[in-house]
């Protein structure tokens, strides 16, 4: 049996596509038995700066902090509830500027990088599949400008944790085989996973793949490992109560029997250890 119970990517109505109160998923986290549960709602500035938030609802950045501060307060020794931000990673000045405000502004306790877009388009739209004309890109061409945008989504100025879901652009691909095999990117994702290291930045085991156990290649956590990687974190990047921890066990016996002892859990800038 697990001594802790942790949840480190999660989502409420706060984020655009939440499902239910954050109250409420508090509440069911504790009931489940988790030890470190962390919110991270979604701060989508990559589409805010390029005015692509059609169907998109952007955070109210002011009453998620006050709520989430004072549920924090509330769940204080009972329940280690940490309040986050997800960052949508975009190479644009005045997003970059809006999310080192969130930072300085409400402190947040862990921030996740993520990559959703590109130039402003979301994959979750499906556009950046496709040509001008209709045709379908080729997969190879559209992962690698995805892998490309997460390699610089790394040196981004402002403070981050958790570099997530690698693979994200597999969800919503149009391929027969969506898949995002380190095998066919060895190159490009071995040197994501080389910064992430040399950064000393936590790599996102996330179990939303629809289909599989997580969004990512298996191998790459087994590359990052024997590259000298060992700060892994798990998410179940759950919109709502249903799936808090969701396939954690199996989570955790896939990172058991590659090596890992250990998940992080990142607060404040420090990295708290919870074992396997």
């Amino acid at each position: 049996m697990q001594k802790f119970l942790t949840d480190i990517h999660t989502h409420s109505i706060f984020s655009f596509d939440g499902e239910e109160q954050l109250k409420d998923i508090i509440a069911c986290a504790l009931d489940k038995g988790v030890a470190f549960y962390g919110v991270s709602e979604h701060f989508d500035y990559d589409l805010l700066v390029r005015g692509n938030t059609v169907n998109r609802r952007m955070i109210d950045e002011d009453n998620y902090f006050h709520l989430a501060r004072h549920l924090q307060e509330d769940y204080q020794g009972v329940m280690n509830m940490l309040v986050g931000a997800e960052f949508s990673y975009i190479d644009d000045n005045k997003a970059i500027g809006m999310y080192q405000s969130v930072i300085e502004k409400y402190a947040p306790d862990f921030v996740v990088n993520s990559v959703h877009s590109l130039g402003g388009q979301d994959y979750y739209d499906q556009s950046l599949y496709f040509k001008t004309g209709g045709q379908v890109r080729d997969k190879a061409e559209v992962y690698r400008e995805y892998l490309a945008v997460i390699l610089q989504s790394l040196y981004a100025p402002y403070h981050y944790d958790i570099v997530a879901h690698i693979g994200y652009a597999t969800r919503y691909a149009p391929y027969e085989d969506k898949r995002l095999l380190y095998k066919d990117f060895a190159k490009e994702i071995d040197e994501i996973l080389k910064v992430i290291i040399q950064k000393d930045k936590i790599l996102e085991f996330n179990t939303s793949g629809k289909n599989a156990l997580t969004i990512t290649d298996l191998d790459i956590f087994r590359r990052y490992y024997s590259l000298g990687g060992r700060n892994i974190s798990y998410g179940s990047d759950t919109h709502g109560r249903a799936r808090i921890c969701d396939k954690r066990e199996d989570a955790v016996g896939v990172l058991k029997e590659i090596g890992f002892t250990h998940i992080c859990v990142p607060c404040k800038r420090e990295y708290i250890k919870v074992e396997l």
